[in-house]
């Protein structure tokens, strides 16, 4: 996956999820049948910690399925 649909997703993620904005995602290709004429897929794994108005943290995960094109095709998050 180039660094200009990394960036493009990342931005995308970035305003929905702004808890996890300013690091970068680890990015892997899956495994998996394909459909001929479909594009491969990417995970993309964003992490940061979160800090709660009691004084409280978690750890917040968003993981993000999105095709060689920058599609995003499935977004998941831990709560």
């Amino acid at each position: 996956m180039n660094p200009k649909t990394i960036d493009s997703i990342k931005q995308k993620i970035y305003t929905q999820f702004p808890e996890v904005a300013g690091g970068n995602p680890n990015v892997r290709a899956q495994a998996g049948a394909k459909s001929p004429g479909q594009a491969d897929t990417y995970l993309l794994t964003f992490k940061s910690l979160v800090l709660q108005p009691d004084g409280f943290s978690f750890n917040r995960s968003v993981r993000v399925v999105a095709d060689e094109n920058g599609r995003i095709l499935k977004v998941t998050t831990s709560r």
